[in-house]
């Protein structure tokens, strides 16, 4: 099969098509024949070095894959050869061929193409397990969504509206303030040229919001806690300005604040299978009737991966990219 491989640790010109052979699945896995695989942020950093894949899992990078059931491993009865899925993997998307955990495969959605549905995965496991779970996100409540022009923001953003929530979204343009929006926003902050906490505390009469995503840490966490309302919750799940912050405590005691995180893709086959569950039973039905579809930006053949790198790095994309890598991949 063809496989994009790190050839070392480095820039997007690292990344070189090659010839693996196809894996087999073990024990609760099964081998798909992948139809497009998404791209997303931790490839970036596997590829520069800075993010390995856990142990056991492909040193292919790709964490998130959509395409046909080829192969059963043992001990798998809730799928059959020929099913079209979407799959959460620890690594090995970027591949003619993948061997998935069979509880981390949800079938595509109805009325998704097989591009459409390899984007769904990493950002929608994150944002459930993160919004709707630690951060226990209700109805009537505010959620802030930085980054809210990404893959992971754009899901927030809808799935935030969907369920009931009034959302708010940082993002770097106009441009992007007005897609956010547009997804559903009730407003969007240009953080270049606005204050986000005094753009917040105005749309909310001063209150602040209940529940924060943040994705950039760094000079954000102070600010964070300062827009959060009494009882608010902090969702950290990256920190692209920097992991290591001073912390004023004085805001968390008197607010009753939670400060929270995770990572997805250390945690086990079990864990990420129970998240699949409650993804197609709330989620599912929200996507097959079009009131939450995922964003995609740009595709590129899987042998162009460096070239999808780069778009992502460049940073100006609204939603996702995905590498295509079979014919049926637009159907």
């Amino acid at each position: 099969m063809t496989a994009i491989e790190i050839s070392e640790p480095g820039g997007p010109a690292v990344l070189k098509p090659a010839e693996r052979d196809v894996p087999a699945p073990s024990d609760r896995e099964v081998l798909i024949r992948v139809a497009a695989a998404g791209v997303n942020r931790p490839d970036l950093l596997q590829r520069q070095g800075k993010y390995p894949p856990p142990p056991g899992a492909s040193d292919i990078p790709g964490l998130e894959l959509s395409g046909t059931i080829e192969v059963l491993g043992p001990n798998v009865a809730e799928w059959q050869v020929g099913d079209r899925v979407c799959a959460l993997v620890a690594g090995g998307a970027y591949a003619t061929y993948a061997v998935a955990p069979s509880p981390q495969c949800i079938p595509v959605p109805k009325g998704c193409s097989l591009v459409e549905a390899a984007a769904i995965p990493e950002t929608f496991f994150t944002v459930w397990a993160n919004v709707f779970e630690r951060g226990a996100l209700a109805a009537g409540e505010t959620l802030l969504v930085h980054g809210g022009a990404s893959g992971i923001g754009t899901t927030a953003i809808q799935l935030g509206k969907a369920f009931g929530a009034t959302v708010f979204a940082t993002a770097g343009t106009r441009a992007k303030c007005a897609a956010c929006e547009r997804l559903g926003a009730a407003r969007a902050a240009n953080y270049r040229t606005e204050d986000f906490v005094t753009v917040v505390r105005e749309a909310t009469g001063g209150r602040g919001v209940d529940v924060v995503l943040d994705m950039v840490g760094g000079d954000y966490v102070a600010r964070n806690l300062d827009v959060l309302a009494t009882d608010g919750r902090l969702l950290q799940i990256a920190f692209l300005h920097g992991g290591v912050v001073q912390l004023n405590l004085v805001p968390i005691m008197q607010k009753r604040l939670t400060v929270t995180g995770s990572t997805l893709r250390p945690r086990s086959v079990e864990e990420k299978g129970r998240i699949a569950r409650a993804l197609k039973k709330r989620v599912w039905p929200l996507i097959e009737r079009g009131a939450v579809r995922p964003v995609i930006h740009a595709t590129f053949p899987l042998t162009e991966a460096a070239a999808a790198h780069e778009a992502l790095e460049r940073g100006d994309h609204v939603g996702k990219i995905v590498l295509t890598v079979g014919a049926e991949a637009a159907h």
